[in-house]
């Protein structure tokens, strides 16, 4: 079996190795959405293969639209040439459940991909031609949480988005600044509605996405770049809107024997690939069965009937009150712990972390002690069980093959997300006190034991990507296992740091608990699994 479009002629050996096939015509489909889209999302990996694209194909499957998807990939360009173009755009989404039960599914809404590189003219030229299209609804985004980001540690604007600010839409060098350009395109062009829905995992994100694209609008605006009205544009809600959305399913990396099982199917050229800039990608998704999404529903050019695919509309503090549940309590802060703990003790998986007493005692700790007292009940889905099927289903599944060195990639972006929003949840509350806290200061200090790039044997580790890395490891220069301290001064500058940690540690009384739970961990070779036994 190969994964292109020769499928159809295939489809019994397919359907014979258990594979869900799609039930419409592609040519049709494809062609109808090159005519008139009405879907393109920034963000070609995993997350879109195994979730919005696999919705609008059960959409297209249930005859409620017949148009797929067009995906842009704005980072890492090496997805696109090596994995969508060389299999037409094609994937195959395995679903892996805890009982080692699993679905294949073949999935082909995706039927154009392009990159956001102006540097190849036919690309971008496609893009700027799919947001003058009246038809388009919606552009999503999974970009990560650092694809919002327009400034440095220092507040200072990035050399690209310096760039593009000063130098306009017409040949724009940030992701940003190149979404900014289209959207330029899309008003100049009549003006049209669309929705731009950020489907990442931060606090806000559509306001974080809004704030962003207007930077651009009001600056050009300011330097007579671009014609007035186009800052009017992007600011009424009405025409160009930000919905706030929740988005929840765990996609790990691609797993060496899901590769081994789709071989023995049949199926050839199944190799996991890593680019350049480390993304691990293959033509197959791994992913585990649960899965939300929870979008304020805001749709100025309407949108496709995605709640009869699962996904839940509703109003923005409904969203704002599942989001923070999800990723300030039941979910996120969990996964970060698990990432820390796991780098620093030898751990490889996150599902053999959840075997480990202390571990997941401390998930727990965090979750029903620290984190649950703060949770506003969003009413569409109760907290306690989701923390619960987290804490019980999904971290612990063998079959989610999820490692804390990935999800420990930018957690200098998370933490005052995942853990800030809780401290500041109970600094509002007259009954609790954010220096009573103990587990959420212990996670803190395990990653900046973790900023050492020693593990808790003694041995050195790279680090997993991170855009504040160089600075973080500039800070704890010097200090090594077996040091004493005090670590007061030198520590200071990240203790104090509100964009990491959401406000000062000194201010909510909890540096002085980090120090001394940091100072226990570089005691010694042991000291942190010696750490989690006296306070677990």
């Amino acid at each position: 079996m190969v994964l292109n479009n020769s499928y159809p002629l295939n489809r019994t050996e397919w359907e014979k190795a258990g594979y869900e096939l799609p039930r419409f015509n592609r040519d049709k489909v494809t062609e109808n959405t090159i005519k008139n889209p009405v879907w393109l999302h920034f963000g070609a990996g995993n997350i879109f293969r195994a979730f919005p694209a696999v919705l609008q194909q059960r959409l297209i499957d249930e005859e409620k639209s017949d148009r797929g998807i067009i995906v842009c990939e704005g980072y890492d360009y090496e997805i696109i040439d090596r994995i969508y173009k060389p299999y037409d755009n094609l994937s195959v989404l395995i679903v892996l459940k805890p009982d080692g039960n699993m679905r294949k599914k073949l999935v082909v809404s995706v039927v154009k991909a392009l990159t956001a590189d102006t540097n190849r003219p036919e690309d971008w030229q496609d893009l700027k031609e799919i947001f003058k299209k009246p038809s388009l609804q919606m552009a999503s985004f999974t970009i990560t949480e650092k694809g919002y980001g327009l400034t440095n540690a220092k507040g200072e604007f990035y050399d690209d988005i310096s760039f593009d600010l000063q130098n306009g839409p017409e040949n724009p060098k940030s992701f940003i600044g190149k979404l900014a350009a289209l959207c330029y395109e899309r008003y100049k062009s009549g003006k049209y509605p669309i929705a731009l829905v950020s489907m990442d995992n931060c606090s806000h994100n559509g306001t974080k996405l809004f704030q962003a694209v207007d930077t651009f609008a009001r600056e050009w605006v300011e330097h007579g770049i671009v014609d007035k009205g186009f800052a009017e544009y992007i600011e009424d809600p009405e025409i160009v809107s930000f919905p706030w959305s929740m988005i929840d399913k765990i996609t790990p990396r691609p797993d060496s024997s899901i590769k081994d099982m789709l071989e023995k199917d049949g199926l050839i050229n199944c190799d996991i690939i890593t680019t350049k800039k480390s993304t691990y990608i293959a033509p197959f998704v791994n992913a585990e069965e649960p899965q939300y999404l929870v979008v304020e529903d805001m749709f100025p050019n309407g949108r496709p009937p995605l709640e009869d695919a699962g996904v839940i509309f509703t109003d923005r503090e409904t969203v704002d009150k599942v989001e923070k549940m999800k990723v300030c309590t039941c979910l996120n802060p969990l996964h970060t712990t698990l990432a820390i703990f796991g780098c620093l003790l030898g751990y490889k998986t996150i599902y053999e972390q959840m075997h480990d007493e202390q571990l997941r005692a401390l998930v727990g700790k965090i979750g029903y002690d620290e984190g649950l007292p703060v949770v506003v009940n969003p009413g569409i889905i109760k907290p306690e069980e989701f923390l619960k099927e987290v804490i019980e289903v999904r971290l612990p599944n063998p079959y989610v093959p999820d490692t804390p060195q990935r999800i420990a990639t930018d957690t200098s972006q998370k933490l005052s997300v995942r853990f800030g929003e809780t401290i500041k949840a109970y600094a509002k509350r007259s009954d609790l006190n954010p220096a009573d806290l103990e587990y959420i200061p212990l996670v803190f200090a395990g990653w900046i034991r973790y900023l050492l790039a020693v593990d808790d044997f003694g041995n050195e580790f790279v680090p997993s990507p991170d855009p504040m890395m160089a600075h973080l490891k500039e800070i704890v220069e010097g200090i090594s296992l077996g040091d004493s301290g005090p670590f007061d001064d030198k520590l200071k500058p990240i203790l104090t740091d509100e964009t990491i940690f959401g406000v000062n540690l000194y201010d909510v009384g909890l540096a002085e608990k980090v120090l001394c739970y940091f100072k226990e961990f570089v005691r010694s070779k042991g000291s942190v699994r010696e750490m989690l036994k006296k306070y677990l």
